[in-house]
């Protein structure tokens, strides 16, 4: 390992020969790369490839004496600095010029030993073929994959009928699926690398309405039909689905510049579209609602998420203490079976996802990964919708709730900024209406 360590990771030559050193030629790269996906690839399990991971990023990461020393310099020249700065000579303007070029030199240095050596074995592993995507095994790659994958080196593609097949295959293993996403009034685009053509990174699906849709069903479920697009119908822009298909891209922020660039196609195709919203899952409602019937349970009286009248109503539905049958209902989803029950639960439900979106939070940002997405790119949450997701999958991950995120165009830049800075949350009456009852209602 040691050995196969050695051969691949190219030495970082002293600041002075960082021009000078002459690079392994491109032959001798290629086959020191090669041999290096090959070692990794050849090692079995888990536990051995962390071990390499572990030794890289170890062995061969900053070497901290050389970065302590040039931080010694850049400390000392910015003390002389300040130094000169108090004379009359810096009073007056004069000199400097030499000072200022010692400090540039010596921050150059800093930078220079600031890169740690397996980032050249990045950079080299990077340009061969199937480079790319070998290097989505780890997630210390994000900043370079940053870079790699920034907007200049990805092209926006368009899925239709006339798309290659292996193409049409990636965005859908089902046919009768892919014909509800490519057919009239549906628009699905994806991002490739210039590197890797024909192979979809980040995939997003577009319906096109005359509203802002409620229900997923009704998006997905109904097939498009083949005539011809009625201008006068599609006002509005969905994105109701967009999903990353290269999961070793994870953090890197693809999804943003993607919906930025449909927005900018979706203008020109059709210059009449002025709304733009998502339609979108909640995942980890129900989770999070759980979690508070259960600590409800562990200790009466910390958290009560609903009101006593409305655990009469369901003890009175379901013939059973409601706080004991509670949770059983929303982890097998047996509460959907009785259109009783799903009016009973329709009100604290939507009260409680309001607050999970709006008011749970992680180190001062929304709790809920797709809301921090679309907050973070200066969206609105806009209206929750209400059993807008009856498939399984979206019962047991949302009690079959859905949200839409409002992209105002012109308030998107404050609004990133608002969320991002101060970290509010831009809302909209219905959101906040729901919220002011749940603090009202909820003693949590």
């Amino acid at each position: 390992m040691d050995e196969a360590l050695r051969r691949a990771v190219p030495p970082l030559p002293p600041y002075e020969a960082r021009e000078k050193v002459a690079a392994p030629a491109g032959a001798a790269l290629e086959q020191r790369g090669a041999e290096f996906m090959s070692y990794y690839g050849a090692l079995e399990g888990l536990r051995p490839r962390a071990e390499l991971l572990l030794r890289l990023a170890r062995d061969f990461g900053v070497e901290h004496g050389r970065v302590a020393e040039a931080s010694a310099k850049v400390l000392l020249r910015l003390e002389e600095g300040e130094g000169e700065g108090e004379g009359e000579e810096g009073r007056r303007g004069g000199g400097g010029g030499g000072e200022a070029g010692a400090l540039l030199q010596a921050e150059g240095r800093l930078r220079h030993y600031l890169t740690p050596r397996y980032r050249g074995l990045f950079q080299h592993l990077g340009r061969q073929e199937g480079g790319l995507r070998f290097l989505e095994m780890n997630g210390m790659l994000k900043n370079m994959l940053s870079e790699w994958f920034s907007v200049g080196f990805l092209n926006l593609e368009r899925v239709t009928w006339q798309s290659p097949c292996e193409i049409l295959q990636k965005i859908s293993e089902n046919w009768m699926d892919m014909k509800r996403r490519v057919g009239s009034y549906r628009r699905c685009y994806y991002f490739a690398h210039c590197a890797i053509p024909g192979e979809p990174l980040i995939v997003l699906h577009v319906a096109l309405t005359d509203e802002i849709s409620s229900s997923i069903q009704a998006i997905v479920k109904e097939v498009p039909s083949l005539e011809v697009e009625d201008m006068n119908k599609i006002t509005t822009a969905i994105f109701y689905s967009i999903s990353l298909t290269q999961q070793g891209l994870q953090g890197v922020e693809l999804g943003t510049y993607l919906i930025k660039r449909v927005i900018k196609e979706l203008q020109i195709e059709f210059p009449q579209i002025k709304v733009f919203s998502t339609l979108s899952p909640i995942p980890g409602f129900t989770k999070w609602l759980v979690g508070l019937l259960s600590s409800q349970s562990k200790e009466i009286g910390r958290s009560n998420p609903f009101t006593d009248a409305e655990y009469q109503e369901i003890s009175e539905v379901t013939g059973a203490p409601a706080v004991e049958i509670l949770k059983r209902l929303l982890m097998n989803n047996e509460w959907v079976r009785s259109e009783r029950l799903i009016q009973v639960l329709q009100q604290p439900l939507m009260r409680l996802c309001a607050w999970y979106l709006y008011g749970e939070k992680h180190r001062g940002y929304a709790l809920n990964p797709v809301a921090n997405f679309h907050l973070q790119n200066g969206a609105m949450l806009w209206r929750l919708n209400w059993m807008a997701d009856t498939s399984p999958r979206g019962i047991t991950a949302s009690c079959g709730m859905m949200v839409n995120y409002r992209y105002f165009l012109e308030d998107t830049t404050s609004n990133s900024a608002t969320y991002l800075g101060m970290k509010q949350i831009k809302a909209s009456e219905q959101l906040l209406s729901l919220v002011s009852q749940f603090q009202q209602n909820s003693k949590l």
